[in-house]
């Protein structure tokens, strides 16, 4: 999206007649422009200079909306005086819904990089969260989810091999293999907490030393049978869960 698009939608955001504050108008367009997906995680913004003179405001109020979208997460500053986006994530906790529906619904283009498809006996939270004895076998499938091509999350899922028997049924969806075979996931219950990335979160996050994790665990039943086991280690810096919320 060139410069010129943005100073457009955002000319046009401001001239709409409302009393909103300008800096608040152009919060919201920027803010539209990315949820309709013209504007893509890494996209720059034009220079707090060509913004106030194109648009006829004042420097206060083009740093000021600035400052609120970096306060929410959307832009980030680099070097010199250019804003780049983040394009944080949103996920709702009141929906189970699979990563890659998150991600289109959002208009983004889900994808993953396979770390490893394999037959193994479970760990020991996986055996109690499928309710399967130590001797029994699951598929194991790790792999690395992203975002218009951004990693953002390792998630590993456990699968009793009564129901996936062989890694090779498992495409880029793991619903749609559940689905295919009739146990496609009704509800779920999740577990949710904060934690240190580890080095294959560094290695495949591209992540800093001291980096934390929103780190989710769901088990998730068709019927009354669990049918899947899900940990989830998202970055903290490009998601945020959501949960509407009434009295």
């Amino acid at each position: 999206m060139t410069d010129e698009t943005i100073i457009k939608a955002v000319a046009a955001e401001l001239a709409d007649g409302s009393a909103q504050p300008l800096y608040r108008k152009m919060v919201a367009a920027i803010e539209k422009l990315i949820a309709a997906g013209m504007l893509k995680r890494g996209a720059l913004l034009p220079s707090e200079r060509e913004l106030e003179g194109r648009l006829g405001v004042s420097r206060v109020t083009v740093r000021k909306a600035l400052d609120v979208l970096i306060v929410e997460g959307v832009i980030r500053r680099r070097q010199g005086s250019r804003t780049e986006v983040t394009a944080r994530v949103e996920k709702s906790l009141a929906r189970l819904s699979s990563f890659s529906e998150d991600m289109e619904s959002r208009g983004f283009s889900p994808g993953c990089l396979w770390i490893s498809k394999e037959i193994a006996f479970p760990t020991p939270s996986e055996a109690m969260a499928l309710g399967l004895g130590p001797n029994a076998s699951i598929l194991r499938l790790r792999r690395v989810r992203t975002a218009d091509g951004v990693p953002i999350a390792i998630e590993t899922a456990a699968v009793p091999v009564s129901i996936l028997g062989d890694p090779a049924l498992v495409g880029d969806s793991l619903y749609a293999a559940l689905d295919a075979v009739g146990v496609l996931p009704r509800r779920a219950v999740q577990r949710m907490q904060a934690g240190p990335a580890d080095a294959l979160d560094k290695t495949h996050l591209a992540l800093a030393d001291n980096a934390s994790l929103l780190i989710v665990e769901r088990r998730c039943f068709h019927g009354d049978r669990v049918v899947e086991f899900t940990q989830t280690r998202y970055r903290g810096d490009v998601y945020d869960f959501v949960l509407e919320l009434h009295r």
